[in-house]
C-alpha cells in the first residue's frame, strides 16, 4: 500500500509537471508580448501581480475547502476552470490583438480558479505519503515547480521564433486536460474524501490561524518567509526586462533554461537523497547564497555571467524550500493540513504581492534616472534586493523557536521508529 501510494503521488506530480510547463509557456509568451507592446517593466509586473494576487487572497478559503471537501475534486475544478482565462486571452488575440487590460483580465480569471489547487495539492501529498517520504516528495514538487523556468522558456523562445504567442496559449490549454485526468485517476484510487460536518467558514479560518499561532516557531518562520519572498519576487519580475532590453526573446528563453538548470540539479539531488538533518542551518545558508547570487546576476550586461549567477541562484532555492516545507509540515497535525497551508500560503506570500506591485515601477524609475533605460534600472533593483535577501537570511538563525521546530521533528521521528 505504501509503494502504491507513492506511485499515485508520482502520477499526480506528473500531471502538475506538465501543467507547470504549459503555464510557463503562457507566462513567458505574455511577458515578451507585453514588453514589445509597452517597453515597460511596470506592465509586465502588473500582469504578474494579477496572476498572483488571487493565490494570496484566496489561499485562506481554499485551505478551508481542502479540509472540508474532496481535495482531488477541488484540484480538478481548479485546473479545469483556470483554462477559461487563457482561452479568453486567446480569443482576444485572434480578434485583432489583446490589450494590456484584456490580458490582465484573463490572467486574473485563470488565477482565481488556480488558487483552489495549491492547498489541496499539498494536503493530498500528506494524505498519500509517510513522514519519511516528505523530504523526497518536496524535492520532486520543487522540480515540477521549476519546470516553468527550466523547460518552458527555451521551448517558448524557439516557438516564438517560428510562430506567435497564440500557439503557446493553445498548448497551455491542452495541458489542463492531462492534469485533470491524473487527479481523477488518483481520486478513484484512494477514494473521495468525505465532506466534513459543516462549520462556520470564519471558524475554520480562525482554526487555521490558531494552529500556526500556537506553534511559535512556525509563526516566526512564516514571518521570515514573507520578508524573504519580497526580495525573491523582485528577481522573478525583473529578470526578463533586464535581458530583453539588450537581447532577443530566443536568447532570453535559452538563458532562463540555463539558469533554471540549477534548480533541476538541486531538485534531482533532493528527490533522490533528501536532507537528513541541520534543516535550520541549511535554510539560512541557502538563503544567504541566493541573495549573493542575485546581486551578481545584475552586475553586467554579459550573458555568460548572467547565466552563471542565475544558475547558482536557482540551485540554492530548492534547499531553502525543502527545509521550510519539512519544518512546517512535521509540526502541523494531519487533519489540519489544508487550513494550515492555506493560512501559511497567505502570510508567507504577501512578500511576493508587494514585490510584484512595486518592482516594475521601481525599475522604470531607476532606469529613467540618468537615462540608463529599463534594463539597467531592473538590474539596480535586483542587486539591491539581493543584498537585502542575504542580510535577511540571518533572521533564520536568531529565533530559538525555529530551532525548536527541528528538535521536535527529530523527537517525533524517533518516537515513530
Amino acid at each position: 500500500m505504501k509503494k502504491d501510494n507513492f506511485r499515485k503521488f508520482l502520477l499526480l506530480w506528473m500531471g502538475e509537471l506538465i501543467s507547470s510547463i504549459g503555464g510557463g509557456l503562457t507566462s513567458f509568451g505574455l511577458g515578451v508580448y507585453i514588453f514589445r507592446q509597452t517597453g515597460s517593466a511596470a506592465g509586465m509586473a502588473l500582469v504578474t501581480l494579477l496572476g498572483f494576487l488571487p493565490t494570496v487572497l484566496l489561499s485562506l478559503p481554499a485551505g478551508v475547502l481542502a479540509d472540508r471537501y474532496d481535495r482531488r475534486l477541488l484540484m480538478m475544478i481548479g485546473d479545469g476552470c483556470s483554462a477559461l482565462g487563457i482561452l479568453y486571452i486567446l480569443l482576444c488575440m485572434m480578434n485583432g490583438g489583446a490589450s494590456l487590460a484584456q490580458i490582465c483580465r484573463g490572467v486574473f480569471i485563470s488565477a482565481v480558479f488556480s488558487a483552489l489547487l495549491e492547498p489541496s495539492y499539498r494536503a493530498t501529498i500528506t494524505d498519500l505519503l509517510e513522514e519519511e517520504e516528505y523530504s523526497r516528495a518536496s524535492g520532486l514538487v520543487s522540480l515540477a515547480g521549476s519546470a516553468r523556468y527550466l523547460f518552458s522558456p527555451v521551448i517558448a523562445g524557439f516557438l516564438l521564433a517560428a510562430a506567435d504567442v497564440k500557439l503557446l496559449l493553445v498548448i497551455d490549454i491542452c495541458t489542463f486536460f492531462l492534469t485533470i485526468i491524473s487527479a481523477a485517476v488518483v481520486r478513484k484510487g484512494i477514494g473521495s474524501k468525505k465532506t466534513q460536518e459543516a462549520e462556520p467558514f470564519g471558524k475554520s479560518l480562525r482554526e487555521g490561524w490558531r494552529i500556526i499561532r500556537e506553534k511559535k516557531g512556525v509563526l516566526v518562520l512564516v514571518a521570515v518567509s514573507s520578508v524573504i519572498t519580497l526580495f525573491m519576487g523582485v528577481f522573478q519580475v525583473l529578470a526578463e526586462p533586464l535581458i530583453l532590453s539588450f537581447n532577443s526573446a530566443k536568447t532570453l528563453g535559452l538563458a532562463e533554461t540555463i539558469c533554471a538548470g540549477g534548480m533541476l540539479v538541486s531538485s534531482i539531488f533532493l528527490g533522490a537523497r533528501g536532507i537528513k538533518g541541520n534543516y535550520v542551518r541549511t535554510l539560512g545558508l541557502s538563503l544567504m547564497l541566493s541573495g549573493l547570487f542575485m546581486t551578481g546576476f545584475g552586475l553586467f550586461e554579459n550573458m555568460i555571467l548572467i547565466c552563471i549567477f542565475g544558475f547558482l541562484f536557482f540551485a540554492a532555492l530548492p534547499f531553502a524550500n525543502n527545509c521550510l516545507d519539512y519544518l512546517v509540515r512535521t509540526n502541523i497535525p494531519d487533519q489540519a493540513q489544508g487550513r494550515a497551508w492555506g493560512m501559511i500560503g497567505f502570510l508567507s506570500q504577501l512578500g511576493y504581492a508587494a514585490a510584484y506591485a512595486v518592482s516594475g515601477a521601481a525599475a522604470d524609475t531607476a532606469g529613467a534616472i540618468g537615462g540608463r533605460g529599463v534594463g539597467r534600472g531592473s538590474a539596480l533593483v535586483i542587486m539591491a534586493a539581493g543584498i537585502l535577501l542575504a542580510a535577511a537570511s540571518a533572521l533564520v538563525f536568531l529565533p530559538r523557536s525555529i530551532r525548536d521546530l527541528e528538535m521536535r521533528s527529530y523527537k517525533a521521528a524517533s518516537a515513530a521508529e
